[in-house]
């Protein structure tokens, strides 16, 4: 049998993340299957009930896509529950091109990309790195708290 994967983030506002990950990843949203003018739409067509719809759930992409088809697609799923605790697992967006690349360069990119994502509503929580070391990252909070790395 065949395994598919696709990355779940519980959230309370998916359209606030989407925009944010689209921007992060250089993915883009998710458009419904089928013609369908929405996901909501797409989902009754296939005979969920309207009681396992929340108001608003699938009127806006809740996903998002790698255009290239390569990476994982990624589903915002609206929780009623805040974030509460550390994230047990996290992205590291690599973009320093690894240690092939000077260090300078790689610090230089890291923060580069930091400085973006921080634009489109992340908060940088620590850098991590120092001159004695070989490896620099930024650790990030996404516009929901979700902690991430750009290394």
């Amino acid at each position: 049998m065949d395994v598919t994967m696709q990355l779940v983030i519980d959230c309370a506002e998916p359209k606030r993340l989407v925009a944010f990950w689209c921007e992060a990843l250089g993915y883009l949203p998710e458009p419904p299957p089928d013609d369908h003018s929405s996901w909501r739409e797409y989902w009754t067509a296939l005979g969920v009930p309207e009681e396992e719809l929340p108001a608003g759930a699938g009127e806006v992409p809740e996903s998002i896509v790698d255009p290239a088809g390569q990476g994982p697609r990624v589903w915002f799923q609206r929780v009623p529950e805040p974030k509460v605790v550390k994230n047990r697992l996290h992205l590291d967006l690599k973009v320093s091109g690894g240690r092939a690349v000077p260090l300078s360069v790689r610090v230089q990119r890291v923060n580069a990309k930091a400085a973006r994502l921080t634009s489109a509503g992340a908060t940088v929580l620590r850098t991590l790195g120092g001159p004695d070391l070989d490896h620099y990252a930024v650790v990030l909070l996404d516009p929901e708290g979700n902690e991430f790395c750009v290394a």
